[in-house]
């Protein structure tokens, strides 16, 4: 009897390790095809099942705390900046409802942040101080082929008074050569000319003007396409007189009944997870939809490309530079970028451009990967990308450690609406004398576009999600997730997941090892396309394999400020356990893109009985002040929780 009782037992295992693994290999809705709800279930959550492939868990928030989560931010509070604004919906943007939600997923409590205009779609960094810059968001939402009843385009208005600015309201009334009239949609502020007085060698002084110039969206004042004009034409300001009717004038481009694309604002403000309130600061000189935000190794931000309040690409001559210290605005070199570039800060200075963008851009401009030298403004072309026209919503990620230097392009599809996506993977080793990438493995679920990519602490990257269409169409979406080991260039299956994610999906490193999943906007919920989807406002969270081996290694005490090159003495009941400590910049993600994410390896110079001593790179390109989540790693990977540190200059 003993014998055969445990030879049942041993059975037994050895079918659910079997089972295990065949689920692994399979989506979750196809297990529950076959098998039934009850048994997937019960094969999850097998502690087996969860130390070979971790586990999810789906949360469903208060009805009153649901947001659409296009924004994602971890703050040094531990908490999530989940911003929304207006949500990818234009009744609540014509409501003026604008939404930030703040949650602590320890605590499990949630809070509505008061949000003064339309972040949806802006940028977002965090600052060396904490607080988190979010610039640009919505002006105007678009208006698609044939919905257009009114003739519009862009008006530049014209100041050549140098003596005073000038603030023209909404509904201000432009008139063409002609008598067709035409009115902003938006108010706008001209600056006052610029005056330049010029002194000859023989003493006689000249006085020239440059007229201050701003730009402003305006349509018909009636419907119809006799309002079309395609030509350019100076037009008179309604209602003013005298020397302001000769000092200020608009220059009317192309009116027509054409697509009109998503309009950006100027608006910047500070989030202070102190205070949990947004403060303003000065606006942007230019006005910016889509926009990518990135830290410098000088705490200053570079903010790139985006549309503008006329629904137009920026140009790349508008590029801006943000000074937290001041709290102004700058010119930045010129370069031109389709919408929410990758832009990595490498650790010679240099951005790296991985090709990685979401949305807007013809498909011949901007696309090539490159190295960008804000000192000189030389770009260094970095080529052997395969599919290199289906970067467009592709993920990039700086691969852990940092200083390996090597950033990993993965998956991506074609310019705009195609249906085109590619499962490839390429890697550039930013370090080499000329660099290039190099093909990495494919990806397991095929062509993916919107995957979202997660640094962990044990030196992996976790990805999840995706679709293999154009925002999710055709039930596209990719209930599949994978981990990719740098060490040996290959992806192993993780546990998958039971939510869609494809488009304005984020996803983020816990402190605690955790990997938090929000949000999805896709077009449509059926297979033929033919009803429209919600957005997703369910959260998941998924817990790695690591956090099912065992007890975890503990950082008992850490200082909470340490600076460039130094070393720091942290407290640990068993030193000897610990295999790693890195330092790992915590998310601010949107349009899967993640910029800011990396993980900095710490040398262990010495341990004691109670402690090891760490050392801290020197240079602020490699590790950018700020805040950081520290954790230590054991020999299997398992991680601690971390602990916040701020590294200062």
């Amino acid at each position: 009897m003993k014998i055969r009782h445990t030879g049942g037992r041993t059975k037994r295992y050895a079918l659910g390790s079997t089972v295990a693994l065949v689920v692994a290999g399979m989506n979750a809705p196809a297990v529950l095809g076959f098998a039934g709800d009850q048994y997937h279930h019960y094969v999850i959550n097998r502690p087996g099942y969860k130390a070979g492939y971790g586990h999810w868990q789906t949360l469903d928030l208060p009805a009153r705390f649901r947001v659409d989560a296009v924004h994602a931010t971890l703050l040094r509070t531990g908490k999530i900046l989940i911003v929304a604004g207006s949500g990818n919906d234009q009744q609540a943007f014509d409501a003026g409802t604008f939404k930030t939600l703040l949650w602590d997923p320890v605590k499990s409590t949630y809070k509505l942040i008061p949000t003064p205009v339309d972040m949806f779609c802006g940028g977002h960094t965090s600052l060396p101080d904490g607080k988190v810059l979010v610039a640009g968001g919505t002006l105007r939402y678009e208006k698609l082929d044939g919905v257009v009843k009114k003739a519009a385009g862009t008006m530049r208005v014209r100041n050549e008074n140098p003596d005073a600015p000038h603030t023209f309201a909404k509904g201000t009334v432009f008139t063409g050569p002609d008598g067709r009239e035409y009115t902003s949609t938006a108010p706008v502020t001209v600056p006052a000319a610029a005056k330049t007085v010029t002194r000859a060698a023989d003493g006689r002084t000249s006085v020239s003007v440059t007229a201050g110039e701003r730009q402003v969206f305006v349509e018909a004042v009636a419907e119809g396409a006799s309002y079309v004009d395609r030509n350019p034409a100076q037009y008179r300001i309604k209602g003013l007189t005298g020397a302001d009717a000769r000092n200020l004038y608009g220059m009317g481009g192309a009116m027509t009944l054409d697509k009109q694309d998503f309009q950006g604002i100027r608006s910047a403000y500070e989030f202070n997870p102190d205070t949990e309130l947004y403060e303003q600061v000065p606006d942007m000189a230019h006005a910016r939809w889509y926009p990518t935000l990135t830290g410098l190794g000088d705490g200053k931000v570079v903010t790139v490309s985006g549309l503008d309040e006329t629904g137009q690409i920026l140009s790349g001559n508008d590029n801006e530079l943000f000074d937290p210290a001041t709290r102004t605005w700058s010119k930045a070199p010129d370069r031109y970028f389709p919408t929410y570039p990758s832009l990595f800060l490498t650790a010679s200075g240099k951005l790296f451009y991985s090709g990685s963008n979401a949305g807007y851009g013809p498909a011949d401009k901007g696309r090539t990967p490159g190295l960008w030298d804000l000192r000189n403004n030389s770009f260094q072309t970095v080529d052997g990308l395969r599919d290199p026209d289906l970067l467009e919503t592709s993920s990039s990620v700086l691969l852990p450690p940092a200083q390996s230097q090597k950033v990993m392009v993965l998956g991506g599809g074609g310019v705009g609406e195609s249906p085109a996506s590619t499962a490839r993977t390429g890697i550039a080793d930013l370090s080499a004398p000329e660099p290039h990438f190099v093909p990495g493995p494919d990806l397991p679920a095929g062509g993916t576009r919107y995957l979202n990519s997660v640094i962990l602490p044990d030196d992996t990257v976790f990805t999840t999600g995706g679709s293999g269409d154009y925002r999710g169409k055709h039930r596209s979406d990719l209930l599949k997730a994978q981990t990719y080991h740098p060490d040996s260039n290959s992806f192993t299956t993780a546990a998958a997941p039971t939510v869609g994610r494809d488009y304005h999906s984020e996803a983020l490193l816990l402190p605690d090892g955790r990997v938090v999943v929000l949000g999805s906007n896709p077009l449509f919920a059926d297979k033929a396309d033919t009803q429209p989807a919600a957005f997703e406002q369910r959260i998941e969270i998924y817990s790695p394999a690591y956090l099912y081996h065992g007890d975890r290694p503990e950082i008992a005490a850490a200082p909470g400020r340490a600076s460039l090159g130094s070393e720091i003495t942290v407290a640990t009941p068993d030193p000897d356990r610990i295999a790693t400590a890195k330092l790992i910049r915590p998310s601010s993600v949107t349009h899967a893109t993640d910029v800011e994410q990396r993980s900095v390896a710490l040398d262990i110079t010495a341990r004691g009985a109670t402690g090891m001593t760490l050392s801290l790179p020197r240079n602020a390109d490699l590790l950018p002040p700020g805040w950081y989540m520290l954790f230590a790693t054991d020999r299997k990977g398992t991680p601690s929780v971390a602990r916040w540190i701020q590294i200062t200059p």
